[in-house]
């Protein structure tokens, strides 16, 4: 099933993510998907966010003495198995002595039997690491195509309308210098006006990013530093074509939000 075309259930796989609840093959598959696409990443890290404010609410607890006994144990184990392991080869070895029951002329024979094996094994060794070799470079030769084809995404942002709601979802590929934004709320600006897009830096006037069309998926233009300077991001509603960046927003401010470094 394709995530980007079920919000819902993205979105409870990204809380159970942050909750920890979605483990083994699951969690792997969706960090995978977390990865290729900034939606699945920015639901997981907004779920991640509304979690680590519930845990700052929990007071510190310490384990108790049970935790340290079975910790103890798992250690005292794994320490006695390499022991026994070790102990086990070194009798092996010393049990390996040649005999003397079939003359120098068998243990020459022998030898040069052993000798012609190993040369042998040595060959398809060789072969063996020369054919993975190949087979490693090709595929690394794969995603290294792949990574330059899918966009790297170095800064996220949800910018939430007053009642808090998820609006329009922000991306920053450093790669490109490209910021897209796709509209992942209802409203619509009426058609004698547009929504700009403005970096608000502490200290200074904002900044206008670009004036934003009427379509779900947007592209802007920017710079890397217009977003490691600006921890926020807000869009304001103007005039159709929208406002000079020097007189600042004129509208109102309808969408606002966090500009984070994901970590996944």
């Amino acid at each position: 099933m394709n995530l980007l075309h079920h919000p819902e259930l993205r979105d409870r796989l990204a809380a159970a993510y942050a909750l920890g609840t979605l483990r083994g093959p699951a969690r792997r598959r969706f960090e995978t998907l977390a990865r290729q696409h900034p939606e699945v990443r920015a639901a997981a890290l907004i779920w991640q966010s509304r979690i680590a404010g519930l845990n700052e609410l929990q007071p510190d607890q310490a384990p108790s003495p049970a935790v340290w006994t079975r910790i103890n144990n798992l250690i005292r184990a794994d320490q006695e198995r390499h022991a026994m392991t070790q102990a086990r080869q070194a009798h092996q070895v010393g049990q390996a002595a040649p005999t003397d029951a079939g003359g120098w002329w068998n243990r020459l024979a022998l030898w040069r039997l052993a000798g012609a094996g190993s040369f042998a094994l040595a060959l398809l060794a060789v072969g063996t690491v020369v054919m993975q070799r190949e087979q490693l470079g090709g595929q690394i030769a794969a995603l290294e195509q792949q990574l330059q084809a899918n966009p790297r995404i170095s800064y996220v942002a949800v910018l939430n309308d007053a009642q808090a709601n998820a609006s329009m979802l922000v991306t920053f590929d450093p790669r490109n210098a490209r910021l897209t934004l796709q509209r992942v709320g209802n409203y619509r600006e009426a058609s004698d006006r547009s929504l700009q897009l403005w970096a608000l830096p502490p200290g200074q006037a904002p900044q206008s990013l670009g004036v934003l069309g009427q379509g779900p998926l947007l592209r802007l233009t920017a710079g890397e530093a217009d977003l490691r300077r600006s921890p926020v991001l807000a869009i304001s509603l103007e005039p159709q074509g929208g406002v000079p960046s020097e007189r600042g927003p004129t509208g109102p401010v309808l969408f606002k939000g966090a500009v984070i470094q994901p970590q996944l």
